[in-house]
């Protein structure tokens, strides 16, 4: 039995939230991750609020942006110790904010680790959450997630697997070369190519062409401590939530 959690943001098109947490909770899950919108005000504090404590459902862990993290990390601190949670993660870079080169990336892992010490002296975890990009060779043949972990050994990894799998990496590679330092993973499948373009192509965990069975094993086997089931673009979010947790329960 894993317990397994849910990135609130593949439900972003399907209020109320506090339907989505009741879901949620009666299909079996333990954990929810939240996103910057659900924390962006106090209104929609309220809402989360209200809504875990009515399911039960815990929230450990919780998308943030980086200019928030940097720019008032006293309101972000106040907002982990509000809703229980453990690692802050910084979830995307906007094009145009990417570096374009090594040293670019290395001074981003910079930021990175110095908002994880501020954080620290409050007790929480900071993670960097990936998409393809950071996957994507430099002319100079790094890789721009080996750089931004390198430069901020402090910061933990939320690995999204199948994100990595897009960018046409290994995906065992991250597990081998990181272990302990994956403390979350994101659970999504790729579909068949052709298949799934209304969501973008991506699948429900389990039924795409990932090997989940190994991947499940390597992750569990470094140490991951929370499985987050995730689908960018799901066209039924209740399909979704429901198939990730059962093929999730079988490995």
């Amino acid at each position: 039995m894993t317990d397994l959690s849910y990135q609130l943001y593949s439900s972003r098109l399907n209020p109320p939230l506090g339907d989505t947490l009741k879901m949620l909770s009666e299909i079996g899950y333990t954990h929810v991750e939240g996103y910057g919108a659900l924390v962006a005000d106090s209104d929609a504090m309220d809402a989360l609020e209200q809504g875990l404590q009515a399911t039960g459902l815990t929230m450990p862990t919780c998308h943030v942006g980086l200019d928030m993290c940097e720019g008032d990390a006293d309101a972000v601190i106040a907002i982990a110790q509000r809703f229980g949670i453990e690692t802050i993660v910084i979830p995307f870079i906007m094009p145009a904010d990417r570096p374009t080169d090594a040293d670019g990336w290395r001074s981003f892992g910079g930021r990175l680790a110095a908002v994880a010490e501020t954080l620290s002296k409050a007790g929480l975890k900071l993670a960097y959450h990936n998409h393809d990009f950071e996957f994507a060779a430099l002319p100079d043949g790094t890789l721009p997630i080996d750089l931004i972990l390198a430069e901020a050994p402090s910061v933990l990894f939320e690995y999204d697997v199948a994100w990595a799998v897009r960018a046409d990496a290994d995906p065992f590679a991250p597990i081998e070369r990181y272990g302990s330092r994956i403390e979350i993973a994101h659970l999504k499948d790729i579909a068949p190519a052709g298949e799934a373009m209304d969501e973008d192509g991506w699948a429900d965990m389990g039924h795409g062409t990932m090997d989940w069975a190994g991947l499940m094993a390597a992750l569990k086997a470094a140490g991951t401590r929370y499985f987050v089931a995730e689908h960018d673009k799901p066209n039924d979010h209740q399909r979704f939530a429901q198939r990730a947790f059962t093929s999730a329960q079988t490995l």
